[in-house]
């Protein structure tokens, strides 16, 4: 391969942020080679992406026990992620996965130097520290897909960190943003699924309506920018064109803007730091967008949010137990098993009875998220 052509993998090939990856790579032929593409449970749409873009490696399922039977043709091999995340031929990963799926992965990718385009937000929020060590021990590199730290990152550049003041994060409100409370008692997955600006994968739309993303967000913006938490802002904006902003000490402000799309992010982390046309995603015309409306979130109508960002000053294993009581109670709640208003009772019922580690190693984090999961699921199954 040659220096000018980047090997690319891609974990979670198959979700919504994977597809996208995929979708911008196809107008960059010249630019990247797919080497590896790994799958969750879409078996279908694996095969089809494996037969397009022809990667050396696939894996199925997360652990590299496919066969070549279930990928359908020869000349590919199938490995573990953590497996392909350190090929000498991949340069960067793409972690696109959702949940715990991809953390051992990224720290496997970071501790041999790689390039890490990460949209999986959890990973951070798990293991923060051990990921920000993982990158400096062995010189591997972060690059932020999720939108509004790309847009801190961009925002960043040329920036030296001392001169921060504030961090603010943008958050549109979800689908279920105007609706009463009694109304939220009775909304369906599909309501919640129905977000007013993004497309997005089903796990991600239901976190933006409880707005626990956010907090997720603050959590990883901690550790990817340096910034302690309690200078980690968020406000209101309904129209998602503003992605965040970055607030530094002079009263200077800057603002990354652009159109709800996520191959704009995605482009720019594979690219950086070029500046690529992208001719499918349509320029932002300032005249047609605006108002631009911002206001102060009350944390009371979102509970999610004040639990994650509670978490998140307790630090330890705690937020990694949001993040698995979460990604119980949003499961239960997609298949009908809890309603909409259950998702954050759940959540503070497992912080509740989690006893925290201070200071974890990843041995820890992961029985703290095995442990919170099993606690998630009885409180499921207990619910009338």
């Amino acid at each position: 391969m040659g220096d000018s052509v980047k090997g690319l993998a891609v974990f979670g090939s198959t979700g919504s942020i994977g597809r996208q990856t995929l979708d911008v790579v196809r107008g960059l032929r010249q630019r990247f080679r797919v080497v590896g593409l790994s799958a969750g449970r879409n078996v279908t749409l694996l095969q089809e992406q494996a037969r397009e873009f022809q990667p050396r490696f696939v894996c199925y399922d997360g652990n590299g026990s496919a066969t070549r039977d279930v990928i359908g043709f020869e000349g590919v091999d199938c490995v573990p992620m953590e497996t392909m995340a350190t090929r000498p031929d991949v340069d960067i990963i793409v972690v696109a996965t959702v949940g715990k799926a991809g953390l051992t992965s990224t720290l496997a990718a970071l501790e041999a130097g790689k390039t890490v385009a990460l949209a999986n937000k959890e990973v951070l929020v798990m293991a923060g520290k051990l990921v920000a060590e993982a990158a400096r021990r062995g010189h591997g590199e972060i690059r932020p897909i999720d939108s509004e730290h790309s847009a801190i990152w961009q925002c960043l550049r040329g920036e030296k960190n001392a001169s921060i003041r504030r961090l603010i994060l943008t958050a549109s409100g979800g689908a279920l943003r105007d609706k009463s409370m009694e109304e939220l008692r009775r909304v369906t997955p599909e309501q919640a699924l129905s977000h007013p600006t993004w497309q997005m994968g089903r796990k991600i739309t239901v976190d933006s309506a409880t707005l626990l993303n956010k907090g997720l967000e603050a959590i990883a913006a901690r550790w990817l920018f340096n910034v302690p938490l309690d200078r980690i802002e968020i406000v209101l904006h309904r129209e998602s064109i503003v992605h965040s902003l970055v607030e530094f000490t002079d009263g200077s402000l800057k603002a990354q803007l652009g159109t709800p799309d996520m191959r704009v992010p995605i482009q720019v982390a594979l690219c950086y730091p070029d500046r690529v046309a992208l001719p499918s995603v349509p320029y932002l015309d300032l005249k047609t967008v605006s108002p631009l409306h911002f206001a102060e979130l009350k944390l009371d109508r979102y509970p999610c949010l004040a639990l994650a960002l509670e978490a998140g000053h307790r630090d330890g294993t705690y937020p990694a137990v949001l993040s698995a009581a979460d990604e119980v109670a949003v499961a239960a709640f997609l298949t009908g098993r809890i309603t909409f208003t259950r998702i954050p009772e759940i959540i503070d019922d497992t912080l509740n009875a989690h006893d925290g580690v201070a200071d974890p190693a990843l041995d820890d984090i992961l029985a703290a998220d095995a442990w919170a999961r099993a606690h998630a699921e009885n409180l499921v199954g207990a619910t009338p």
